[in-house]
């Protein structure tokens, strides 16, 4: 019976380890480079595009755009904030703002293969509603994708600069249908000093 027990046990105990989130948020900070060149205020030059097909690199259809972000709230374009805007949450997931914010709460869902990827996934809660679920490639720990709302986002492109790890590239899908809508690309980054992002006065 003492034996039976231990064996109880143990296997309580490695399934506890299993599900601790920990772990996976460690792998995916250093496969970004590291906590200390995660960002936290930069500029992104963009291009982007609607419809389901990305448009040619040289197309003059895709959009360009300069913004300035502060996280975890700020974001600037041509000096305007844009408020409440449903992306500045999708930015937090991608550097992995979320990961580290004391009000998330994080929570292990198994393995999950996307585009033939097997991929970690992670829900995020209590710093961002609905939750999100992230997922990480097994093998680079690198972010796949993320499921959020009524899309998802598949990241890829990743580019490495000053020792930082970033996903040049993002495409939005419906949920629902599984269609690409949306299609956006960081052409140039620069980091910026703490505080740095502000609005133009009025």
């Amino acid at each position: 019976m003492k034996s039976l027990l231990k064996v109880g046990v143990f296997l309580c105990s490695a399934l506890t380890l299993a599900q601790d989130p920990q772990p996976l948020v460690d792998q995916a900070v250093t496969a970004a480079g590291g906590q200390e060149q995660l960002l936290r205020a930069f500029r992104m030059a963009e291009l982007f595009n609607s419809g389901e097909t990305a448009l040619p690199e040289n197309s003059p259809k895709r959009t360009p755009r300069t913004s300035d972000i502060q996280l975890p709230d700020r974001w600037v374009v041509n000096g305007t904030e844009r408020g409440a805007e449903p992306a500045k949450a999708v930015v937090r997931a991608w550097t992995l703002d979320l990961l580290l914010d004391p009000k998330s709460q994080l929570e292990v869902l198994g393995e999950v293969a996307d585009e033939d990827v097997t991929c970690d996934v992670l829900q995020v809660s209590g710093s961002v509603r609905p939750a999100m679920k992230l997922y990480f490639d097994r093998q680079t720990h690198l972010l796949k994708r993320v499921d959020w709302r009524e899309d998802f986002y598949r990241f890829s492109v990743w580019k490495k600069q000053d020792g930082l790890k970033f996903p040049a590239r993002c495409v939005l899908f419906r949920i629902k249908t599984g269609k690409a809508w949306f299609h956006h690309e960081i052409t140039e980054l620069e980091r910026l000093p703490a505080r740095a992002v502000k609005e133009e006065s009025r």
